[in-house]
């Protein structure tokens, strides 16, 4: 009988390294690569602790937009910059250049995780397989860890540490990707304005 009970968890754990597998960097690039826009949701574990849900949309290049379920709290990203969008400011949203956050990197048109010295770390957990991306030039702006696991390859997750050191952990749901997206979504412009803050 106690054979028969392990029986199904013997297959499962014999089945579990396909999904473990570890990934090449080349194999990443080609997932990053073969689709221009995605949707999914999300789970953010903030450096507090405190915990938020919403809404991922993704158009490279340069273009995301984060929703939040419990407010109107809102972060895109189009235009090359940053906007986050304080539910409870009547001023205009706070910008940075894209290029000074760890967005950039898996939002450029073509993803080279190698290219220009920006691959700060690599590793296997026996899960998954991570990558850390920093600007070669700038390390001090903080990097962003992309955690991905295979058959098929998909981001599971990607952490963002700040220039001061704080963690912003934020977890996918399945990411689906080839969506359509409309680019009103990613105009900060047009969102200030049907906000009533220009």
């Amino acid at each position: 009988m106690k054979h028969v009970l392990l029986a199904p968890v013997l297959w499962l754990a014999l089945s579990l390294p396909s999904f473990g597998e570890e990934i090449s960097l080349e194999a990443i690039n080609g997932y990053l690569n073969s689709f221009t826009t995605a949707r999914a949701d999300f789970t953010q574990v903030n450096g507090d602790g405190s915990v938020s849900t919403g809404t991922l949309l993704m158009r490279r290049p340069g273009r995301a937009r984060f929703d939040y379920d419990d407010s109107d709290a809102l972060v895109i990203a189009g235009g090359g910059q940053v906007a986050i969008f304080d539910p409870v400011s009547n001023t205009p949203p706070e910008q940075y250049p894209l290029r000074r956050t760890p967005l950039t990197h898996i939002l450029a048109r073509n993803v080279d995780l190698s290219a220009s010295g920006q691959l700060a770390g690599y590793d296997y957990n026996g899960t998954a397989t991570s990558v850390v991306l920093q600007d070669p030039e700038q390390p001090q702006l903080g990097n962003i860890r992309l955690v991905f696991t295979a058959n098929p390859v998909a981001l599971r997750e990607w952490i963002i540490t700040n220039e001061g050191g704080g963690q912003t952990t934020v977890m996918f749901d399945t990411l689906e990707t080839g969506v359509q997206i409309g680019a009103r979504e990613f105009s900060i412009v047009q969102e200030s304005q049907a906000r009533g803050l220009n």
